[in-house]
């Protein structure tokens, strides 16, 4: 027979269970519901790669979902924030580390298939074209900037770091954002196909904006 107190279940004055207990996000199985959703995109290009289902260019075409996941990842990462304010759910800050860490998941794929099936692993001729074309530079710019979040996106990282040295340092994923959709607008340019960077763009001034909002009433409050 175990020595251990049983655990108490946060409750109401009518003694039913708290709405922070009664909340979705804080059931055990979310986080690996959770990490399969964002498996997802990856699994159905793998099989659309085998299958032929890629179009007629399936490498640009596959290099480019695998970029475009990669955005959406940091849009959703970066709309945490606000929906837990909006929806009064303070459970759903426990989803945002595995959203960026898939951005950059999906992000260091995208970078790999670009190196493999666009340039052959020639390394040389990709430090070239990285110089050469401002878009390939602008991509690469933002995966390099989310190389030192993920590093830095446990908790040893957080506690070496101290908590406001790493906070200050996660503040980069907005400069990574601007940069990747300046990426993706700059891809776009070549083909005048200005309508779903224009979305992303409003996505992201959304998001952005209402952090600048926020910190301007934080600081008139104080």
């Amino acid at each position: 027979m175990s020595t251990v107190a049983p655990k108490t279940v946060a409750t109401s004055p009518a003694g039913r269970p708290s709405a922070a207990r009664r909340s979705p996000w804080l059931h055990p199985a979310a986080k690996p519901l959770l990490f399969i959703v964002c498996c997802l995109p990856l699994l159905y290009l793998i099989w659309a790669a085998t299958q032929d289902q890629l179009g007629a260019n399936p490498a640009e075409a596959l290099i480019r979902r695998l970029g475009d996941w990669a955005l959406r990842g940091l849009c959703l990462t970066l709309s945490i924030t606000p929906l837990r304010f909006i929806s009064k759910q303070p459970a759903l800050l426990r989803f945002r580390r595995m959203l960026g860490l898939f951005s950059f998941a999906y992000g260091s794929l995208h970078l790999a298939a670009y190196a493999w099936l666009d340039m052959g692993l020639e390394f040389a001729d990709i430090a070239h074209d990285i110089a050469k074309r401002p878009f390939i530079l602008m991509g690469f710019a933002a995966w390099a900037l989310m190389l030192p979040l993920a590093a830095t996106s446990f908790n040893r990282a957080i506690k070496a770091l101290g908590g406001k040295r790493w906070q200050w340092l996660h503040k980069l994923v907005y400069a990574v954002i601007v940069i990747a959709l300046l990426h993706f607008i700059w891809m776009r340019a070549g083909k005048n196909n200005f309508a779903e960077p224009a979305v992303y763009g409003a996505v992201i001034a959304l998001l952005l904006g209402w952090r600048l909002l926020t910190a301007i009433r934080q600081r008139r409050a104080s």
